[in-house]
């Protein structure tokens, strides 16, 4: 039961981070295509720059990052201090982990929600962005894809680091 879980939750991880760097991959070209662009405006041949690339950039940058979150929790990437680790018992460090899992798990929880309301509320005001009037809303719920696999994976990290509290096999 475990292993499937853990095959489920690196396929959702392993997807959302090839979704981000697919995004990444777009916005370059766009931003690429865009300079050049910008770069033979003069020429008068009937190019120039992509109207509204930040606006673009800024919302597949947010969407790309959340996406990243679950591959690089589930990986156990995230920065940490981890000064005093060598010297702890393992029980103390495995428990440390567990108190880590799960106060990501709630970071995870109450980011996803506040990210919906703030969804919710660009949606019923109809904001849009200045440039390319691109409605706000879409941004947030690009970026609430990453969010909501965040919250799947670090629950299987709580349970994860639970497992190894308790002298259980990953």
């Amino acid at each position: 039961m475990y292993r499937r879980l853990y095959s489920i939750t690196e396929l959702v991880a392993r997807s959302l981070a090839l979704a981000g760097g697919g995004v990444l991959i777009v916005l370059i070209v766009l931003t690429c295509v865009s300079i050049f662009g910008r770069a033979v405006v003069t020429f008068d041949i009937g190019l120039g720059p992509i109207r509204g690339i930040y606006d673009m950039t800024e919302i597949g940058m947010a969407a790309a990052i959340f996406a990243f979150l679950p591959w690089a929790h589930l990986q156990e990437a995230h920065a940490r201090v981890d000064l005093f680790q060598p010297v702890m018992p393992k029980p103390m460090n495995r428990f440390l982990d567990l108190l880590f899992n799960t106060g990501m798990l709630v970071v995870a929880a109450v980011g996803t929600w506040r990210l919906y309301l703030g969804m919710q509320d660009k949606l019923s005001f109809g904001e849009t962005t200045l440039i390319a009037q691109i409605p706000l809303w879409q941004g947030y719920a690009a970026s609430l894809v990453g969010a909501v696999g965040f919250i799947f994976v670090a629950a299987f990290c709580v349970l994860r680091s639970g497992r190894r509290l308790a002298g259980l096999p990953d």
